[in-house]
């Protein structure tokens, strides 16, 4: 049976591992890909973070990231939330080819980039947290 900072440990590696792809998938221009697995990176943060807030090891199945953030003792300011809110898009609606078509012509190198860079203030600051 795994401990608590195991499992903490379990969701911050998938975390930096996701990290890392994000890195690679960026650069081949694949920006929605790139956006998807930057929302699963924080999405495992918060997840981490769930694990260290509350009783139990196992977080809930859910990919909202406001529903998450607000299971932990974290907090948000309002334009935070905001940003979950924006990149929750990315979640399991990118995986369906009508809306993907949609979000990649509204999502080009710029737009992700300035995505990926919130993303990764986030991720740090919900690494510190930890």
């Amino acid at each position: 049976m795994m401990t608590k900072q195991e499992h903490i440990d379990y969701w911050v590696k998938a975390a930096e591992n996701d990290w890392a792809t994000v890195q690679n998938i960026f650069k081949a221009k694949e920006y929605i890909f790139a956006l998807f697995l930057a929302h699963l990176v924080l999405e495992k943060l918060l997840k981490a973070h769930w694990v260290k807030d509350n009783a139990e090891n196992t977080p809930p199945k859910i990919h909202h990231l406001v529903y998450l953030a607000n299971k932990t003792n974290l907090s948000f300011k309002e334009e935070e939330t905001n940003f979950f809110n924006l990149i929750n898009q990315f979640q399991l609606e990118g995986r369906y080819p009508d809306y993907k078509f949609e979000l990649i012509k509204k999502y080009k190198a710029t737009e992700t980039k300035t995505i990926l860079t919130t993303v990764n203030i986030i991720r740090i600051c919900l690494l510190k947290n930890l």
